[in-house]
């Protein structure tokens, strides 16, 4: 959950859910990286998790963020 008892956001709730969905997909072939998965570099479901960490990071916004 987010810090202390504040509600997700709803870039936040996307990242939980895009998250659970890598989690599934690790567990079904036996990884627990991306990276020790031979598709890491094609994976659609990875690129839509990056996604959605960035945009949990810069609330949907467009540049403006920093590391």
């Amino acid at each position: 959950m987010a810090e202390g008892s504040k509600e997700l956001d709803v870039w936040q709730k996307a990242l939980e859910a895009k998250l659970n969905e890598l989690q599934s997909c690790q567990n079904s072939k036996n990884v627990d990286s991306c990276f020790k998965c031979n598709l890491t570099l094609e994976c659609i479901l990875r690129k839509e998790y990056v996604k959605a960490v960035y945009e949990s990071m810069s609330k949907g916004s467009m540049g403006g963020f920093e590391f």
